[in-house]
């Protein structure tokens, strides 16, 4: 009975690491491709991202301000707000959303029933 109970404990334990390495590998592939969106987003964005730097700056000294005042206006806004991008993109690939939680539960789910097995 005991060599029983240690020979499925081995076989789960074994298909556990099998769901670690899918659901790691899942994870992979999802920060893969949010990386390459995120890349993407940024080079379609820079030339209507110019145009509209422009425009603003344009907009600021038709209201008066200098040139060089205007640009770093609008440059300074714009890096505001590629910053904050950049920050929401980090927090995507933190540690958090990327931990194989489908396999840390089935583990725990395990645990529980090996403690069953040796009672």
């Amino acid at each position: 009975m005991f060599s029983d109970a240690f020979a499925q404990l081995a076989k789960l334990i074994g298909n556990e690491f099998a769901l670690a390495r899918a659901e790691l590998s899942e994870k992979a592939g999802q920060a893969g491709k949010a990386a390459a969106m995120m890349g993407a987003g940024a080079v379609i964005m820079i030339p209507a991202l110019v145009m509209l730097l422009f425009a603003a700056a344009a907009a600021l000294m038709h209201a008066g301000i200098s040139d060089p005042l205007a640009y770093l206006i609008a440059g300074g806004g714009a890096a505001i707000v590629s910053l904050g991008l950049i920050a929401v993109g980090i927090n995507r690939l933190s540690g958090d959303a990327m931990k194989p939680t489908a396999t840390i539960q089935e583990i725990e789910r395990d645990k529980a029933a090996a403690r069953e097995m040796v009672r």
